[in-house]
Order: C-alpha cells, then sequence, then structure tokens
C-alpha cells in the first residue's frame, strides 16, 4: 500500500519541515495492523516526493481479537483503506493538525501538490472518484487495473491508480484523504461509533458541509448508521450557516451601531486587564481582530474560525499580505473548532467570544466550555451575547422571533448569569457582568457581556 506526495512549491524541499519527516532519512512506524516507512525517493530544490508505505501483517489481522477480517488472502496488504487513514493520522500528525515549528507561515500556505495512490478501491468507478475530489479542487486522473483475464467470470477489477493534483495546503489534503479514502473502503477495519462522528466532523469542518456529495460521504464513512449519519449532518449543517447569520444579524441592529459599542467594550476591557495575547474565538470576518491590531498593546493576536471563507474575508480585511514583518508576526489565523480540543488554544491570557455561542447547539455547549475553560484556559474570558428580552425594541423583528432564524437560542439576563456562574463555579474563575448598548428601564441593554477571571 503506498501513498506518494510531490510538490514542485520552491524550495520543493519545505515538504519535509510540513511532514516533520527528513527527505534524508528512512523512518519506520510500528502500527497496530503492521509497519509504515516514510521515505524520499526525490528530494530537490525543484522537486520533492515523500512516500507512505503500509507494510500489512494479513495474519495478525485475522487473528486480532473482533477482527471482521476471516481469510489470510485478503486484499488489505495491498490497496489503499481504513488503515492508510490511520497511518496519516498517526505517522503524519504534526502535518494533519496544520503545524510546522520551524516555518509555522507554510501549513496555511497553498502548494502545487500532486498526491498518488498506487491501489484505490472504487466500485463505483471513475465517475465516482471525480464527484468525490474535483468540488475540492482536484484534477483527477485514473487508471483501472485490468481485470484477470483467467477469470473472466470476476468482471471488471474495481482498482484504480489514482493521481490528484490541485494547489492547496498540505493540511487540507491530509484531511481530504483522512476521509475519503474510508468513504471508498466497504471493509473498514474500526468500530462506527460517536468516536468516528467526531472525527469526521472535525476532519471535514472546513469542507464537508458545502460539498455536493456530503450526505453519501457520511453514510458511507459511518457505515449506513442511519442515527450517525444524520446526527453528523445536523452539525455540518449548523457550521455551515454560522458564518451567514452574523451578516442578517448585524443588519437587524445597524440602527443600534450595536456591533460597533461590542468591539470598543471588549478591547477595552481587554487593556485595562492588562491582556498582552489574545485569542478570538469565532472570530468571523475579522472586525474584532482588526480593532486589536491598531493597539499596540496586543503582542499576540489569534483569531479562529470554523468557516475557510470567513477567514478569507478576515485575510482581506486585516491586509495580512501587505503588513509589515512586525505587524504580521503579531497576527494568526487558524481554522478550527471551538467545540473540539486544539492545543493551539492554549497559552493566551485572554481569550474573546463575541456573539457566537448563541448559534451552538445547547448539546454541544458542555464540549464548548470544556474546550475554553479547561483546555484553553487562559487568565481571562470575555463571552458576548444577545439579551432575548431586549428583542421588543427591535423594530424589524417580529414578536416572539429570534435575532437570527439559525440561532439556536438566545438568553435572558437571568438565563445567561444562571449559565455564566454555574461554568465559572465549576471551572475555577470568576465572573463579572456588564450591559452593551443603549440600556431601558424595562428589558436591559440590548447585548450582555460575562467577563470571566480565572482564580488559579
Amino acid at each position: 500500500m503506498l501513498l506518494t506526495i510531490t510538490t514542485t512549491h520552491q524550495p520543493a524541499t519545505d515538504l519535509g519541515y510540513l511532514l516533520h519527516k527528513h527527505p534524508e532519512r528512512f523512518q519506520s512506524f510500528d502500527l497496530s495492523c503492521g509497519r509504515a516507512f516514510v521515505f524520499y525517493p526525490e528530494a530537490s530544490p525543484e522537486r520533492c516526493t515523500a512516500a507512505l508505505m503500509l507494510d500489512i501483517d494479513p495474519i495478525k489481522l485475522v487473528r486480532k481479537e473482533g477482527s471482521s477480517i476471516a481469510q489470510y488472502v485478503n486484499d488489505r496488504p495491498y490497496v489503499a483503506s481504513s488503515f492508510l487513514s490511520v497511518a496519516i493520522a498517526q505517522v503524519f500528525s504534526t502535518a494533519l493538525a496544520g503545524r510546522c515549528h520551524h516555518k509555522p507561515e507554510l501549513p496555511s500556505t497553498p502548494l502545487n501538490l500532486i498526491a498518488e495512490l498506487a491501489v484505490l478501491p472504487c466500485k463505483q468507478g471513475y465517475g465516482f472518484l471525480r464527484r468525490l475530489f474535483e468540488p475540492l479542487g482536484y484534477q483527477v486522473t485514473a487508471t483501472g487495473h485490468e481485470k484477470d483475464e483467467a477469470f473472466p467470470q470476476w468482471g471488471n477489477s474495481p482498482y484504480f491508480t489514482v493521481q490528484l493534483e490541485g494547489f492547496v495546503p498540505l493540511q487540507q489534503l491530509l484531511e481530504h484523504l483522512y476521509v475519503l479514502i474510508p468513504v471508498l473502503d466497504a471493509q473498514k477495519h474500526y468500530w462506527i461509533g460517536d468516536e468516528e462522528v467526531e472525527k469526521l466532523l472535525r476532519r471535514g469542518e472546513s469542507w464537508l458541509g458545502t460539498h455536493p456529495e456530503r450526505e453519501r460521504i457520511a453514510r458511507r464513512y459511518l457505515k449506513q448508521q442511519g442515527y450517525l449519519v444524520r446526527n453528523a449532518l445536523t452539525h455540518l449543517s449548523e457550521e455551515e450557516n454560522r458564518d451567514l447569520d452574523r451578516v442578517e444579524e448585524e443588519k437587524l441592529e445597524h440602527p443600534l451601531s450595536l456591533n460597533q459599542q461590542r468591539l470598543e467594550t471588549v478591547v477595552a476591557t481587554l487593556k485595562e486587564a492588562g491582556v498582552r495575547k489574545v485569542l478570538d474565538l469565532g472570530c468571523g470576518e475579522g472586525k474584532l481582530l482588526q480593532k486589536l491590531l491598531q493597539e499596540g498593546s496586543f503582542t499576540k493576536i489569534v483569531g479562529v474560525d470554523v468557516s475557510c471563507r470567513c477567514l478569507e474575508i478576515a485575510k482581506k480585511r486585516l491586509k495580512l499580505d501587505r503588513l509589515s514583518p512586525l505587524q504580521q508576526e503579531r497576527i494568526q489565523l487558524l481554522q478550527g473548532s471551538l467545540t473540539y480540543g486544539d492545543k493551539r488554544f492554549k497559552g493566551y491570557d485572554g481569550a474573546t467570544v463575541v456573539e457566537v455561542i448563541e448559534h451552538l447547539a445547547p448539546s454541544r455547549l458542555p464540549a464548548f466550555e470544556k474546550v475554553l475553560f479547561a483546555l484553553a484556559r487562559p487568565k481571562y474570558i470575555i463571552i458576548t451575547t444577545p439579551n432575548r428580552e431586549y428583542n421588543v425594541k427591535l423594530k424589524n423583528l417580529p414578536t416572539g422571533k429570534l435575532r437570527h432564524p439559525d440561532h439556536r437560542f438566545e438568553w435572558t439576563p437571568t438565563e445567561f448569569q444562571t449559565w455564566a456562574k454555574s461554568v465559572a463555579e465549576r471551572f475555577g474563575y470568576e465572573v463579572q457582568f456588564k450591559p452593551i448598548g443603549e440600556s431601558d428601564s424595562v428589558v436591559g441593554a440590548p447585548t450582555q457581556m460575562g467577563f470571566f477571571l480565572c482564580q488559579n
């Protein structure tokens, strides 16, 4: 089983930095199914190829407790399968996470990449391969393996040698392979449960929600398990719509200039607390990041959003490619989710979550709480969210409606304070509350803010 990745990016040997595998070394890794080997058939400044080869032990597979493989003679050692996805996750874990210590700008840089899978199973034929990979920006070339003339009754071979060529960041290529190879594999070796739903959502968040074959991908990845497929598709729809809500919500609140007041209040609160390194979770199109960048007191500013489209807009708003080297060192954009643990979220003394949590399903709030308050755990946290009681003051909003149809909830001040105090108590924080916007004597202010201070 062989996967090769080639680049003509200059210098092409940057591929070694991205994969964290030195081109001059032959490396091997123990896997539960056998061994993996990484080597470079070619490595020059003009062209570099990294190869991942799996040596699957078919006898070990059959004898493994709980294995669904019953015959020693099988195709597992020769075809790209779910075992290859496991190898990618283990052997190229740093690249799959989008990290590069020596050249931190590389993971987000699109490169000329060619991935070749020596033998890929696809009973649905070349057309299905194209429908899977072409919407992701790849040029797909597939060569079918000839059927065995000695056994014509077996029909055409379901195996292809596949080449994918595209201009994408390496992390995206690995994510696409990680998800779509098991989609083509009818003999997945692992148990399908909630953990696989989380993996699908984590690896597919930036692209699966808008993929024209997303339902078929989810069904095949999750082995047709109906309730798991429905769960996955529901979450994908939530993330897809979240970045669209903000535009409509801001139109509704525009007469109040409420968004401007929110951003100014958040920046002033961070400065007063002496925050230097800021993590903006759910940064959207970068409006808060833009204000933070204008303040010299913030030495490190990182924006995180699940939507690649929003991050592209933020990049243009911030004019990242035109900033001075000193300014570029201060700011970074990351693609990521608020509900999945990420080591990149650690190391900041302040975090902001501005008008974001109301876009999360209530069932996902515990995961969000753990990611922010337990794993990232900055000293200061600012969370803002709409005040539902104020909605009666918004002239264009029908009675009883939320500010946007995709909002999963909107809290009253009592509800928000009850939640915030509970979270603060459970995770060792204190919380203070502040209204934002013109306050009404009866229904209060349009936006409510919680300011959390870590106690240990």
